[in-house]
């Protein structure tokens, strides 16, 4: 059964204005995918998420990021949240593989927004399956180990890049992630 798979930062200064500068940088270095047919989409919620979204804009594929702050900083206080639905491109297995976009959810948190982990950036990967080679698929231990790679370098980028106090890489299910890899590749028999 696939897990999702996060990245969390918590940073030093959370205050809101401080949260979309650091945010900003993490989707300064966020490969957006250029192959998708529509660009991301910005969502901003107050209090917590089973409020009613207070906006929703669409931006093109190839966005700006200094744009879609400057949206969401029309909406954030203390108190809000926002998401982007965006798509990053990796290999995929439907019959075939193929580069192609994949879904992807990045977030900041204001200070007092309830987001339920108490960080204050976060990318929701999707399934942890796309970081690891499915047995008896042709080519599929180097199509995941390219995707690992994508994963990696994007967690390296973010880590030079966003002023956290504490970074982690996680599971929904609190799986320990290097292990699920460790366990996958052993079944190609991969030291």
């Amino acid at each position: 059964m696939p897990d999702r798979l996060y990245f969390s930062c918590c940073l030093k200064d959370h205050r809101t204005q401080p949260v979309l500068h650091q945010f900003q940088k993490l989707l300064e270095v966020f490969p957006f995918s250029k192959l998708a047919k529509r660009g991301p989409v910005l969502r901003v919620y107050a209090l917590e998420f089973a409020e009613p979204s207070l906006t929703e804009l669409e931006f093109p594929v190839a966005p700006e990021p200094a744009d879609i702050v400057e949206a969401a900083r029309a909406f954030m206080l203390a108190d809000c949240g926002c998401e982007i639905d965006a798509a990053w491109d990796l290999w995929d297995y439907d019959g075939e593989w193929k580069l192609a976009p994949v879904s992807v959810t990045l977030a900041c948190y204001g200070p007092e927004f309830d987001n339920g982990v108490g960080d204050h950036l976060r990318i929701e990967f999707g399934p942890d399956s796309r970081f690891l080679p499915p047995t008896g698929v042709e080519g599929s231990l180097r199509m995941g180990e390219s995707n690992l790679k994508s994963l990696l370098r994007l967690i390296g980028d973010l880590e030079r890049t966003v002023d956290a106090e504490r970074r982690q890489v996680w599971s929904e299910s609190g799986a320990n992630f290097a292990d699920v890899l460790k366990q996958a590749v052993g079944a190609y028999h991969v030291n």
